[in-house]
């Protein structure tokens, strides 16, 4: 064995130690926190070292953590958290979403009762005869318009 191999062989003998003892509520460097980095300082290695070389032993400590304690690991319960607010919150949008195109769906109603009771309004055609429309002057005295035709 070379090494490298026992050096990688006592750091999984300390994590796996480390395990033992955390979840035997007996921690000797670390605060007893059933965490990933309470397993890390328990076991003197780096965070990483458990996320990197060593997910198989840190997958076994959550799960260990599950089924010894009855309780779902902290990094666990945050991911849930975050995951129901995450559902909640796209199912305050979809609602505000689902608002918007009701409204926008009754303006556009709106504005065609509007348009087509204007078209049947009999008071229509004579308020807005050709003969009261006034064309605007330039300043040289001129229209901007050519005169509207007579009917």
């Amino acid at each position: 064995m070379n090494p490298d191999q026992a050096a990688h062989a006592a750091e999984r003998e300390r994590i796996t130690a480390a395990i033992d003892r955390l979840l035997a509520s007996s921690p000797t460097s670390s605060s007893g926190s059933l965490t990933v980095e309470g397993l890390a300082a328990e076991a003197d290695v780096h965070r990483m070292a458990l996320y990197k070389r060593h997910s198989d032993l840190r997958e076994l400590f959550n799960e260990r953590v599950r089924t010894e304690t009855r309780q779902m690991p902290e990094s666990e319960r945050r991911l849930r958290m975050e995951n129901a607010k995450l559902r909640q919150s796209l199912k305050d949008a979809r609602a505000g979403e689902a608002e918007a195109r009701w409204s926008n769906e009754q303006t556009i109603l709106a504005a065609a009762v509007l348009a087509a009771t204007a078209e049947r309004n009999p008071f229509r055609s004579k308020s807005r005869a050709a003969g009261n429309v006034i064309p605007l002057r330039t300043s040289t005295g001129e229209s901007s318009a050519t005169p509207p035709e007579r009917r």
